[in-house]
């Protein structure tokens, strides 16, 4: 068994080895495009854990310590891998809840839950990602549970799943056979289970190499949906065996059949019964079949869920400004110009965030609370931000609903289709239409050197992304520039903006907008915004 100690220790090495390898970690990031931040993020994520962790006592549970990480990763989550991560681990915090040591069993569960609720997450799950290793890793997992009491040679094993999984991972997924490198995602999660490896076969906790911020310590939460509770009653009793009792694996057998989290313990006189089941009455008719039941406790999960949730917000309560209007607008955005649009446009707050500085959900959710109003809607202007905003509708004290823009363009144009007077459905039916006819352009530069739909890729070298898709490079940005508008505009268009960056000189940003001008005609109406944004040289906006 593990103790919560020895469980503490393993994540914070977790932590510090990630943190260590985060860049290594960061430059395997070639899909879908080579941004190079899941390492980052991911790193992020979990460091977010072990602030929390390491002001434990060592006589803490595994519970308490699976507990902490869960909620402080989740509300700590950065991209999608680090939401992703934080679900993973959130299975410890169901497998191990009011434990004080845990097992192979236990540690099996876990993952199980984890991979169940992260497969659940991604509305399209893609294999050869980190989901691939955390599945397979379960999978070795449950095998390995019934073959071993020893938590080390148990662990041994899944870490060696992990990594069977993560050098496969080119062969399921094109993109990363192409550039020559495993997912990145994947080798956050081995790094992980190789250093709580370390710790559980006695080595020490590693130092931390570098300084890497981990962002502010997450609040306390509860880390779980009740929609997550697929089996109501948790119940347990103590069989006393009779004479001649049959195999308490034909009980498990059963007990697996009629729900989850079963635990089942044989002992010379006794087994030790817990499930997680939607049948408590027929849990306790078959346990009488193998001797008389003594201690039975049926607890309806999805109330103690409830009284938790209240419980939290009641001790979490933080500065929350009340609504004084019906709707209000929380939108991501990175850049003095960028910002400026927003609340021009009437945002009441904005997260400093984008592509390659993702938010947390505590940092939405706080943005959330400082809004003044009943409903408020949330602008992640980021496919990687928006897992992250949907976490935070759970924490709300008030309606959130959270549109799915991918770019800056896409929040803007959603905002200036905002309607007052129309309820929350229309607005947001009339909103998300309007920000699905913009149509976006990226460009940026390549964090290291790859190759993405055949086409070699050099660190350095200019991308130019057509609605978050690569449609081809350059060594010059004003050639990407001139080709990239030509390829988004068409006889429709009407309004092209061109948002130039922090690293574009004002007299560089002019000329380009005049030669744009030029290129267009007078039917084409060209504006210019110093965004001042961070990583892209322009965002372009074709309406």
């Amino acid at each position: 068994m593990i103790s919560g100690k020895l469980f503490r220790d393993a994540i914070i090495n977790g932590a510090v080895c990630l943190e260590n390898d985060r860049q290594k970690v960061d430059e395997l990031n070639v899909y879908p495009v080579p941004d190079g931040d899941t390492g980052t993020n991911m790193s992020m994520t979990i460091n977010a854990a072990r602030k929390e962790l390491e002001l434990l006592s060592d006589d803490v549970s595994v519970s308490k310590v699976a507990d902490t990480a869960a909620s402080a990763m989740l509300r700590g989550a950065r991209g999608n891998s680090g939401v992703i991560l934080s679900i993973l681990f959130r299975g410890f915090s169901k497998a191990f809840k009011d434990l004080e040591s845990a097992g192979c069993v236990h540690f099996s569960n876990a993952l199980e839950h984890g991979v169940d609720a992260a497969y659940k997450a991604v509305m399209k799950p893609t294999e050869g990602t980190i989901l691939t290793v955390a599945r397979l890793a379960s999978q070795t997992a449950q095998k390995s549970s019934r073959a071993t009491n020893e938590v080390p040679v148990f662990w041994k094993t899944v870490y060696d799943a992990a990594s069977e999984a993560l050098a496969k991972t080119p062969e399921m997924l094109p993109i990363l056979k192409k550039s020559g490198v495993v997912d990145a995602g994947g080798q956050g999660l081995v790094i992980i289970f190789r250093a709580m490896l370390d710790v559980f076969e006695g080595r020490s906790v590693s130092s931390v190499k570098e300084t890497v911020s981990s962002g502010d310590t997450a609040a306390e939460s509860d880390g779980a949906d009740e929609a997550d509770i697929r089996f109501t009653y948790c119940t347990e009793c103590i069989i006393t065996k009779s004479a001649g009792c049959r195999d308490a694996a034909s009980l498990r057998a059963y007990l697996e059949t009629i729900g989850d989290c079963v635990l089942v313990v044989d002992d010379e006189e006794i087994i030790k019964v817990h499930v997680h089941t939607n049948e408590p009455g027929n849990v306790l008719q078959k346990a009488l079949e193998y001797g008389y039941i003594n201690l039975p406790k049926i607890e309806n999960m999805k109330l103690q869920h409830d009284g938790k949730v209240k419980e939290k917000a009641q001790k979490n309560k933080v500065r929350r400004t009340r609504p004084e209007k019906k709707y209000g607008f929380v939108a991501v955005a990175a850049g003095h110009g960028v910002e400026a649009l927003f609340r021009d446009l009437g945002a009441d707050c904005i997260v400093t965030g984008g592509q390659t500085m993702n938010p947390s959900t505590e940092d939405i959710i706080n943005a959330v609370y400082s809004t003044p109003a009943e409903t408020v809607f949330i602008l992640p202007n980021n496919k990687n931000i928006i897992m992250a905003a949907e976490q935070a509708v759970r924490f709300a004290d008030r309606g959130v609903c959270v549109l799915q823009t991918r770019t800056i363009p896409q929040g803007i144009a959603a905002m200036l289709a905002f309607d007052e007077s129309a309820d929350v459905s229309d607005n947001r039916t009339a909103m998300t239409k309007a920000f699905e006819k913009v149509s976006t352009g990226l460009v940026t530069f390549a964090a290291r050197n790859t190759e993405f739909d055949g086409k070699q890729i050099k660190k350095g070298e200019i991308i130019a992304l057509d609605n978050n898709k690569l449609a081809f490079t350059d060594k010059d940005v004003t050639r990407v520039m001139v080709r990239l508008v030509k390829k988004l505009v068409n006889s429709e268009t009407s309004y092209v903006t061109l948002i130039y960056g922090a690293d574009v000189t004002d007299e560089s940003a002019e000329k380009m907008h005049r030669l744009i001008s030029q290129k267009l005609g007078d039917k084409v109406e060209v504006m210019l915004v110093n965004g001042g944004q961070p990583v892209y040289y322009y965002i372009i906006s074709v309406e």
